[in-house]
């Protein structure tokens, strides 16, 4: 075989690669796997063991990956429509719908046995019924039947917590569900303020966000509203004896940027504003359950 041949062959396999691991959402599971860390950290007081830490993280996290195949399969009409979406796998026709199903139906099935036999059974089917929240309940239906979509369909999303406490507890306690209400309460405001910013997107693709259907000045009182609320909840933590006072100086400072954000976007935005808030909510979730964790071995 002629040098070049084997080398655009190799350029090629190197692509088709990307292309399955941009279905995952990388980004997205890396942050839902910090989550189910620290779920499972706040569950004991020593240190995970490494028995249940890699077994749970790569269950979780394939299960994860799975149901973002399954998002982008299923929305890729959709992220034709858009310019943020445009470039991915299925629109730029760069994997064909048979290949992203095969392939989520296989990481699906291998995180699920993983869980079941490696972590306990609990965890493996609340981690099935989050990824059937996500993918099926959410992606095929809510996403395109009311603007609510993400109210309802973010609980899905704010399960890692749980299914990290579960694996070490084989059980649910009001503490997992607590971090459970932070993800669920913290969603709206991140997703709508990205709405907003791709309002003229969802509208093109005839997506029912909240923006489309009620207009933007709406939407960002309904983002204030959200991110006050979310203040209050993250507040919880401290005030039942869950955290101490690191997370509290660590969560009242990160709650000051994002209500600051939510104010200027409602009473004085700039162009970049939706777009710069969105970005700030990923680090605020992040940085919290950092400052959480922090907390809970210092």
């Amino acid at each position: 075989m002629p040098a070049h041949v084997a080398t655009k062959k190799l350029e090629q396999r190197s692509a088709q690669w990307r292309d399955y691991l941009e279905l995952t959402k990388p980004r997205v599971v890396a942050l839902l796997l910090l989550t189910a860390v620290v779920g499972m950290a706040l569950a004991q007081s020593e240190w995970v063991a490494f028995s249940i830490l890699l077994p749970a993280l790569t269950g979780i996290g394939l299960m994860s990956a799975a149901a973002a195949a399954i998002n982008h399969l299923v929305d890729r009409h959709i992220d034709a429509k858009m310019a943020r979406t445009l470039r991915r796998p299925l629109p730029q026709g760069n994997l064909s719908p048979v290949k992203v199903a095969t392939f989520s139906a296989i990481i699906g099935l291998l995180g699920f046995a993983t869980l079941y036999v490696w972590v306990n059974a609990l965890t493996a089917w609340l981690t099935f019924a989050s990824m059937v929240g996500y993918a099926v309940v959410y992606t095929m239906f809510l996403k395109r039947a009311t603007p609510q979509n993400i109210v309802i369909g973010g609980l899905a999303g704010a399960a890692p917590p749980l299914l990290g406490w579960t694996a070490v507890t084989n059980e649910i306690h009001a503490p997992a569900i607590l971090l459970v209400m932070i993800i669920f309460t913290w969603t709206p405001p991140h997703f709508w303020a990205l709405a907003v910013h791709r309002e003229k997107d969802y509208a093109r693709a005839k997506v029912p966000m909240l923006p489309v259907t009620h207009g933007v000045e709406f939407t960002k009182t309904c983002i204030l509203l959200y991110t006050i609320l979310l203040s209050v909840v993250c507040l919880l933590p401290y005030l039942i004896g869950m955290s101490g006072s690191i997370y509290l100086v660590g969560v009242t400072v990160l709650n000051a940027i994002f209500l600051g954000y939510a104010w200027k976007l409602k009473y004085a935005p700039s162009k970049k504003t939706a777009f710069n808030m969105f970005a700030f909510s990923i680090w605020h979730l992040m940085l919290l359950f950092v400052v959480l964790l922090i907390d809970h071995y210092l």
